[in-house]
């Protein structure tokens, strides 16, 4: 139900049966943010400083991030509307505008200098100043103009970190380049061959070298080099038909991260950006390149909204916060401030479009995972993603993405080194929570509770309904790491992890399911192999022992760790070793020189969940070279050795 406080039309249910959404609650939205956040801007309304913890920028970086991200908004609004707006909307970016580049103004925004956060907002701006020229930059003085590009031009020959950053370089030069000031054509040219680097083929980036695979793919990685060809024109030396054919092939699986409440699946970094995930789902349709039908790209960008909308974001001050649904800390990293979630701006890209485009006309039609169960293998990030019609919740079963460097130092992140996330669950971040490391997680654990790491992921297989991947866990207090291959198979709402841990590492064994939270304290039931937790709702998380682990079974809880709700839980399965010293205890099945096997079945579901039924159901035969899992009804599936 949306918030008596956020002033919407009524509902549209025979043009949009799924969400009632129409271009008029957009609008309507959009205006309420923009609205909602001027009492925090300074006099000349350059910068715009909201309340909520600094970034590690500071306060003057971090007032310009609030001008740019809101900006960004504004230009959709206004030039989707084709200036007809309320004039005093244009007014303050212009003048905000004009006061952030006066050095007099008391206002002024920082220089761009080599990798600061001002490259950021500065291509946001660059953005909004294209989208815009007519009813501002046209009309801006032309000692303003000048100031302006006098701004921009930091970013001349300068240098910024070697990611997706390199594309606001590329942006705002070609900007640049439009207005007739001095740029670099070399940069400009030396972002967009870079970023060849890092296309990896079926529609996939990655964000700089390594295994960095997340929302970034979409919201900056196809999205930037089709605002540059924007700005370009027929200037784009051939490349825009490159990023729209790769944006199309992106598209084509996209639409199965989305539950069917909306919810974008809860994975990566910048997850306080939230709808932003709808960003390029609107720019295939602005791009004329996208394979989804209109009322597909509708009905998945207005749920997503209408999903945060429902849930408290924004809050009963039309804010953005920090976190997911409500303030959540634990879902930023150190560079977000308190605008930082204004980069949902990007998912008001469609307001470009025409209001009598088919993505604003044509009746919604439903998501995948409305239609059917969806089994989707996506190799080059190494995910397996899984949605369940009759709940609607969408899983993604991760063995790729890991965010590190190929090589040298390496480090885990919650929202990366997980085996499981979805569309109804998160991880528990929060750092007490994260120290042990229990919810979707294969660790060896020390007496003291010390849990090992998976820190880099090694992808071995991605096909059909099973994915496997290997990685290197150090056993605390041991200097040799030891190997572990897992191999995750789908089979109707289940997934069935199996894992070889390699030896001797003699310390405890433990796997975690998925957390799962809520306001109160979730039910927790256990028996002989397995154990689950309830929310109030009936979400249910369940990991039941099939091979390899000891009969008893529990659940970890946590308080303020987790962005779906204040308390959460974790059921899991343990192994103790029996033995002294480093010997590997002898487990049953084990096969001969070391490795231990455990077969685990991971449950997430808005079901009733009986794990007795589902142990008798499913078995499995172990050997030294296969595991051989039989489902009821179903041929048996073999699980090799990938490595």
């Amino acid at each position: 139900m949306t918030a008596p406080f956020l002033p919407l039309p009524p509902t549209d249910r025979v043009l949009s049966p799924r969400t009632g959404w129409t271009r008029a609650h957009w609008e309507a939205l959009a205006d309420h943010l923009l609205d909602s956040v001027v009492p925090f801007a300074t006099p000349g309304f350059a910068q715009y400083r909201l309340p909520g913890r600094n970034s590690w920028s500071g306060v003057v970086s971090d007032g310009l991030e609030g001008f740019a991200r809101t900006f960004l908004l504004a230009a959709f609004r206004i030039a989707g509307a084709g200036g007809a707006v309320d004039e005093r909307l244009v007014e303050r970016y212009a003048r905000g505008l004009a006061a952030g580049v006066d050095p007099a103004s008391g206002e002024a925004w920082p220089a761009l200098t080599n990798c600061s956060q001002q490259m950021v907002e500065a291509a946001s701006v660059a953005v909004a100043l294209h989208e815009t020229r007519p009813w501002i930059w046209d009309r801006l003085d032309g000692a303003v103009q000048q100031r302006v590009v006098d701004w921009f031009s930091g970013f001349v020959g300068g240098r910024t970190w070697d990611n997706n950053w390199r594309l606001f370089q590329v942006v705002a030069e070609q900007f640049l380049a439009s207005v007739g000031a001095p740029f670099s054509q070399a940069d400009i040219d030396g972002g967009l061959d870079r970023i060849e680097d890092w296309y990896l083929g079926g529609g996939w980036y990655t964000d700089g070298d390594g295994r960095n695979f997340d929302y970034y793919a979409g919201w900056a990685m196809h999205l930037y080099p089709l605002l540059w060809a924007r700005i370009a024109g027929e200037q784009d030396g051939g490349r825009a038909k490159l990023y729209r054919d790769r944006l199309a092939e992106f598209l084509a699986d996209y639409p199965r991260f989305f539950g069917g409440d909306g919810a974008p699946v809860h994975q990566g970094r910048s997850l306080t950006y939230r709808f932003a995930a709808t960003a390029p789902v609107w720019m295939g349709a602005l791009a004329d390149c996208s394979p989804l039908a209109p009322g597909l790209t509708r009905r998945l960008a207005s749920g997503a909204v209408r999903h945060f909308v429902e849930r408290g974001a924004p809050d009963e001050r039309g804010l953005l916060t920090l976190g997911w649904y409500r303030t959540f800390l634990p879902a930023t990293q150190s560079y977000s401030g308190p605008a930082s979630p204004y980069w949902a701006s990007k998912g008001f890209l469609g307001l470009l479009l025409p209001a009598g485009h088919p993505v604003w006309t044509a009746t919604e039609v439903p998501l995948p995972v409305e239609e059917s169960d969806q089994y989707t293998a996506l190799p080059v990030p190494g995910w397996l993603l899984h949605g369940t019609r009759h709940d609607g919740i969408v899983r993604l079963v991760n063995h790729g993405s890991d965010h590190n460097p190929l090589e040298g130092p390496a480090q885990d992140d919650p929202h990366y080194a997980k085996f499981g996330y979805s569309t109804a669950t998160a991880p528990e971040s929060a750092p007490h929570a994260w120290d042990r490391a229990v919810d979707g997680h294969l660790a060896l654990v020390a007496p003291d509770g010390t849990a090992s790491r998976r820190v880099r992921i090694h992808p071995l297989h991605c096909e059909g309904r099973i994915a496997a991947s290997r990685h290197d866990a150090l056993p605390p207090g041991h200097d040799t790491p030891v190997p572990v291959e897992s191999t995750s198979v789908l089979h109707g709402p289940w997934e069935v992890r199996v894992h070889r841990v390699g030896g001797p590492h003699g310390t405890t064994v433990r796997e975690g399911g998925h957390a799962v939270a809520d306001a109160r304290p979730p039910q927790v039931e256990t028996g002989p192999g397995w154990a689950l937790a309830r929310t109030g709702s009936g979400l249910t998380s369940a990991v039941i022992a099939l091979h390899g682990w000891d009969e008893e079974a529990a659940v970890a809880r946590e308080v303020a760790a987790n962005a779906y709700g204040s308390h959460s839980a974790t059921p899991y399965l343990v192994r103790v070793p029996h033995g002294e010293g480093l010997d590997l205890p002898t487990a049953q099945g084990a096969p001969d020189g070391g490795e231990e096997v455990h077969v685990t079945l991971v449950v997430l579901s808005q079901d009733t969940v009986d794990p007795r039924a589902l142990r008798e159901a499913i078995r499995c035969e172990v050997t030294a070279d296969l595991v051989r899992l039989h489902f009821p009804g179903a041929d048996p599936v073999d699980v090799p050795h990938w490595s």
